[in-house]
């Protein structure tokens, strides 16, 4: 017979060893299946009128099998939520992911909310929650400036002007149009129109037949600035055109042939036929025409007059020219750098369509003497 020291001992082990059995049986048992849910980013912040857009991850834990539906609360007022896909299926050990975009008005309040998303799958739910902040809208300006301010030329030939763009939160393209004043048989171009970016040329070829007079033209941009508002822009400008000015030739070639992204000034010589010294002002190049090669041709390889940008001069004014002589622009003292030049554009369509092509430029200004 054992002492009873020794079968209490025996007694405390028993229950040592029952304890330790149990821990291991609840050990053992499998957990429960459910789901736990991810988003990134964790917040997105968006001008009022804009969308947010996040990604939901789903994935299963312990084993969990099932459609899993999804929603989104604590929007903010005029804010909407949209999943795609709106639920996921998973099978054991799973992840899945959905898109979350949401969506503000104009209305929405300015500020930063919490948005709850929610995974459902019958009685079984799980939450994460995604920042969001909603900030003013950026005020919107368009302005347009044009130079020069006015050109002086006789009937039949082309003034060229420059239209600048100033944007503020306005990235969208501008369309240019000429509002009245025009003088008859004359037409206007501008290019690029419209364009997204700050600049574009305006060129006015008027008709040998109009009749001498000072024509104000007021330009206009238009375009939608991102609230979907369409604004405006203006610029005047002025056309002179004079008949008695004194006659005198403008000639120039490239320095060199042109490539895409390659730019050549002009150095243009100026012959004056008069006995006396004239004074030369508004110089304008234009390219009248682009000959293709005949191989681009039979290849149907593109290429036209956008694909080439003129630079008009940019030096001073007036250029004298002597009486019965010719002078060049380096010859008349003006840097290369004011020199009129003709670049080709680098695009992916005009590499080969454009190689060899052949440029007709033409020449404009107006002469006065004494």
């Amino acid at each position: 017979m054992p002492s009873r020291r020794a079968a209490t001992q025996l007694l405390i082990a028993g229950l040592l060893l029952l304890l330790t059995a149990a821990g291991l049986a609840y050990a053992a048992q499998p957990p429960k299946p459910g789901i736990t849910l991810g988003v990134s980013p964790a917040g997105q912040s968006v001008t009022r009128g804009q969308s947010a857009g996040y990604t939901v991850t789903v994935t299963s834990t312990g084993g969990f099998t099932g459609a899993v539906s999804l929603s989104a609360s604590g929007l903010p007022s005029g804010a909407s939520a949209a999943f795609s896909p709106a639920s996921v299926t998973l099978t054991a050990g799973s992840t899945a992911s959905t898109a979350l975009t949401v969506s503000t008005s104009s209305t929405t309040p300015i500020g930063s909310v919490t948005i709850t998303i929610k995974g459902v799958s019958g009685k079984l739910s799980e939450t994460v929650n995604a920042g969001l902040t909603v900030n003013a809208p950026l005020s919107s300006t368009l302005a347009m400036t044009a130079t020069p301010a006015s050109v002086t030329l006789a009937p039949g030939s082309t003034a060229v002007f420059t239209v600048q763009l100033t944007r503020t939160n306005f990235p969208g393209p501008v369309t240019f149009g000429i509002v009245g004043g025009l003088p008859p048989g004359a037409t206007a171009a501008f290019t690029p129109n419209p364009t997204t970016g700050n600049s574009s040329t305006l060129q006015i070829t008027t008709s040998a037949t109009t009749n001498d007079g000072t024509y104000p033209l007021s330009l206009v941009g238009s375009g939608q600035n991102p609230a979907g508002v369409t604004q405006y822009a203006y610029a005047n400008v002025q056309l002179v055109l004079v008949t008695s000015g004194k006659p005198f030739s403008i000639s120039g070639n490239l320095s060199g042939p042109l490539a895409p992204g390659v730019t050549r000034p002009l150095d243009l010589m100026l012959t004056n036929p008069n006995k006396k010294q004239i004074s030369v002002t508004n110089l304008t190049v234009t390219i009248q025409s682009v000959v293709r090669t005949s191989y681009a041709v039979s290849h149907n390889q593109p290429c036209g007059l956008a694909d080439y940008k003129v630079t008009q001069y940019g030096g001073s004014y007036p250029l004298t020219v002597p009486g019965s002589g010719s002078a060049s622009l380096s010859g008349l003292g003006i840097p290369s750098a004011g020199w009129p030049k003709v670049a080709m554009l680098d695009t992916a369509t005009n590499q080969d369509g454009c190689k060899g092509a052949t440029l007709t430029l033409a020449y404009s200004g107006s002469g006065q003497g004494s």
